[in-house]
């Protein structure tokens, strides 16, 4: 048995006041303890005392098979299964060392992320969606989940669950980063996106829908989704969020990853500058809406878009907490909780990590200072446990 003690924490929902004492043995937490509790004879502790303890980050939407550069998605059809490998393990471990010790990956090329499934080595707890479901030459069609019709996407929707699929992504509306998709327009009807819903509830799989228009994400509310990806209410003239939307959302508890989190100080290329003002839209008006789904009642997680370019690396979580609490003004504790235990239930692991808890999955971060007073604390891991395992920083 092995401990971590920090004056500061939070346990995944709750600040714990004078911080904790996190006690591990294997994999597991067997006890979290005040930090002012005598440490068990023989038991080494970790002490960070000008620290904040907390569970492991968790990113709800990852591509692990883009390396983050300005070709992160275009260059993958052409790399070969190896250099794809490399890539992922690559994206891998700058997770890890981020203090993200689990993520949710919604953008697998042919299924290359689902394969690696159980592999061993020092890697964050991996759910995978496959490769997303489209319509011919919709978004992301080269990953290769091009589908249409109603049958043909109830069988898709099987053969993600034969190969071990954790959830299912549908990409109801176009794309910003896939030349001629409508960003506003849907891609599936009603009757489709009932039947994916159909299907993967059927088969115990939640599913999550990419909408960047209006018209997706009201259809993806309709047709039962779990959660929204973007959840960016496009129209041909702006965004426009309307009354009722974000109550409908919070009502049907649908949980919405807004990708919020770019990276300071690096702008988005110019086509995705075009794309958007083509619809009458910049990625600045993005966080007022998120702050208005929020005062709405809407159920936010802390997922990034990790890998698909330079202002979107891999393991950037921190920065999205913080674009929550400073530019959403979502509470520290609920912004946190995006990225800790609310996840988790999103990825289907609400029993297993996102909480200090005895029985949970030992996974810690150990970030600088105190968070309450400054939240880019996260963005300096001091230590990193990912199943009981010291990450190498």
């Amino acid at each position: 048995m092995r401990g971590y003690r920090a004056p500061r924490a939070f346990d995944g929902e709750r600040f714990l006041p004078g911080g904790a004492l996190v006690l591990v043995e294997g994999r597991t937490i067997v006890g979290v303890e005040p930090a002012t509790t005598a440490v068990p004879d023989g038991c080494p502790v970790t002490d960070v005392p000008d620290g904040t303890l907390l569970p492991g980050l968790i990113d709800t939407h990852v591509h692990l098979c883009g390396d983050g550069g300005p070709q992160a998605l275009e260059q993958i059809p052409e790399l070969d299964s190896g250099q794809l490998d490399a890539i992922i393990t690559a994206a891998e471990r700058e997770t890890l060392r981020a203090g993200v010790t689990t993520v949710r990956d919604l953008g697998d090329h042919r299924g290359t992320v689902l394969d690696r499934a159980g592999r061993a080595g020092e890697r964050p707890t991996v759910v995978a969606a496959g490769p997303p479901l489209t319509s011919p030459g919709g978004h992301c069609w080269s990953m290769g989940g091009e589908t249409t019709g109603v049958d043909a996407l109830r069988r898709a929707v099987r053969e993600r669950a034969e190969r071990g699929a954790g959830v299912v992504k549908v990409m109801a509306s176009g794309g910003v980063l896939t030349p001629g998709t409508d960003l506003t327009a849907c891609q599936f009807t009603l009757e489709e996106l009932r039947a994916v819903v159909d299907e993967a509830h059927r088969l115990g799989l939640p599913v999550t829908a990419h909408a960047h228009g209006l018209a997706a994400v009201e259809r993806s509310v309709a047709a039962g989704v779990d959660g929204i990806e973007h959840c960016s209410c496009l129209t041909g003239s702006g965004v426009h969020l309307p009354a009722g939307l974000g109550a409908a959302l919070a009502a049907a508890g649908i949980d919405v990853c807004p990708t919020v989190g770019f990276l300071p100080g690096v702008d988005p290329p110019p086509h995705v500058r075009a794309r958007m003002a083509a619809v009458g839209a910049t990625i600045e008006d993005h966080l007022p809406h998120v702050a208005a789904l929020h005062r709405a009642g809407v159920a936010l997680l802390a997922g990034t878009d990790g890998g698909i370019g330079p202002a979107k690396r891999h393991g950037q979580v921190a920065y999205a907490v913080a674009d929550l609490v400073t530019a959403c003004g979502v509470p520290l504790a609920e912004a946190l909780t995006a990225a800790t235990a609310r996840s988790a239930r999103a990825c289907g692991l609400g029993e297993r990590t996102g909480r200090l808890a005895a029985g949970y999955d030992a996974d810690l971060l150990v970030a600088d200072g105190d968070v309450t007073v400054d939240v880019s604390g996260l963005q300096r891991p001091r230590v990193v446990v990912a199943r009981g395992r010291e990450v190498r920083l």
